[in-house]
């Protein structure tokens, strides 16, 4: 076993990619944003979700890039040119709006770049698409794509679901963050969309640059320290190395893509329309508090400690009853909150109804990178999993334009609770068919280790 010392310390790279995560996951600002713009711009639902569908596609999309320059070159620049394009992606959407001149930017003191309003793209809902949507999300990938690997081959395989789940944890923790300090940059004195844009986009590109440089692969022969409990895990032995080529060839890669696509949908359709949904569902919600703070922006913050802590304990519950039992519980409480979610109509209920949609979606979003992990290796992960998160792409590019098309068509989200109840059902068939298909693999992967035994 390689020593530790002097070769870095596992927990303060693990803080590091955390916090990493957490800074640079600005996704859920846009709930915050998405109406005043829409109300300003007259855009439609469709248009104003075109933003947040973007950002999200390209963060699956940098999250493949920066995995795989991760795999090449290591963590920490690609970790912190993607704090750097995060940051200017949010800053440029500061100028984008300003420079629309009669915009809500128009409401701050003054508008330093309504001047720029002539130049291409500038002063245009397209720029912000551009800006938000694609920069942005492509830096949010680099960030996500080089912390997770980086993270995992610190510790022992048995704990691949924990240390998922803390790494992923953070990057959902951070709307509790970010929903207070952005709705207090819209409401000072002089603030204003263009300004709230500028100042998140400074303050991240200097962290995230600054935590990335402790984001480090360990070296070369490291091997990370057995746990003492290790007789009570459901992973214990160190997974074999597999190439992207090897992986696309097998049966489990494509259930384990399809099977991810689906259970994502839901998160996606659900968290991007809090706002809306509260406004449908909860009459009078500009007046509701909790705790001294709006509804919505409550529910946001609350949504993503839910979803931490979903990844956080799923991620542990797996590595201890195995990550298809651990899928097939949170299927089956997705299904049944999609079911009941039209009647939530007093506040407790949608607090309860939010939380479970939460903690589903970051169980959810924990099963996948330790499955990709535990079947396919870590020599390779970063680009491994960077092609099986396409499968997230996939979700983003579909799940919140049905969302928005239908909400634009009926009005209200019943359509959309009982599709995503039915998308849940064929999850589950397809979590089944993965478990058959898993059994199968893992007879294969002991054949292998027994052949590279001496």
């Amino acid at each position: 076993m390689t020593n530790v010392k002097g070769l870095g310390n596992p927990a303060v790279v693990l803080t590091a990619c955390i916090l990493v995560n957490l800074t640079i996951q600005i996704l859920y600002v846009w709930s915050l944003l998405r109406v005043d713009l829409a109300n300003y711009w007259h855009w439609s639902p469709q248009q104003a979700g075109l933003p947040f569908t973007l950002v999200l596609v390209f963060f699956a999309t940098g999250a493949l890039i920066g995995g795989r320059l991760q795999d090449k070159f290591g963590p920490r620049w690609v970790a912190a040119a993607g704090g750097l394009m995060v940051g200017a992606g949010l800053m440029l959407s500061g100028i984008i709006t300003g420079a629309l001149g009669d915009g809500p930017a128009a409401t701050g003191n003054y508008n330093y770049f309504e001047g720029l309003g002539y130049l291409p793209v500038m002063g245009s809902p397209v720029g912000i698409a551009l800006s938000f949507g694609v920069l942005t999300g492509l830096g949010i990938g680099f960030g996500y794509g080089s912390v997770l690997p980086a993270s995992l081959k610190w510790y022992h395989p048995s704990k691949k679901g924990l240390i998922g789940g803390m790494v992923l944890g953070g990057f959902a923790l951070a709307s509790v963050i970010y929903a207070p300090i952005t709705m207090w940059l819209l409401s000072r004195d002089g603030g204003s969309i263009e300004s709230t844009f500028l100042f998140l986009g400074i303050g991240v590109a200097i962290i995230a640059f600054i935590m990335a440089q402790f984001v480090k692969n360990p070296p070369e022969g490291y091997v990370a320290p057995e746990p003492k409990n290790l007789a009570g895990a459901a992973f214990s032995e160190a997974p074999l190395d597999f190439d992207y080529k090897q992986m696309v060839k097998t049966p489990v890669f494509y259930l384990m893509f399809a099977t991810f696509a689906l259970v994502a949908s839901i998160g996606l359709m659900m968290i991007g329309n809090i706002r809306n949904i509260t406004e449908l569902q909860l009459p009078g919600y500009e007046g509701v508090t909790i705790i001294g703070i709006g509804i919505v922006v409550f529910l946001i913050s609350f949504v993503a400690v839910i979803n931490t802590l979903g990844r956080i304990a799923g991620g542990s519950l797996s590595d201890k009853i195995g990550r298809t039992n651990t899928l097939l519980i949170a299927i089956g409480l997705q299904m049944a909150t999609m079911l009941a979610f039209y009647f939530f109509t007093s506040t407790p209920l949608l607090i309860l109804g939010f939380a479970l949609i939460g903690a589903c979606f970051g169980v959810f979003l924990t099963m996948f990178p330790a499955l990709t992990g535990d079947q396919f290796g870590l020599k390779n992960y970063g680009f491994n999993y960077g092609i099986m998160y396409m499968a997230y792409a996939v979700a983003a590019l579909i799940a919140p334009v049905l969302a928005d098309n239908l909400y634009a068509l009926t009005g209200n989200f019943l359509l959309t609770y009982l599709i995503c109840a039915a998308m849940m059902v064929v999850a589950a068939v397809l979590v089944f068919l993965l478990k058959r298909a898993l059994k199968a693999r893992n007879l294969e992967l002991d054949e292998m280790r027994a052949k590279q035994t001496p």
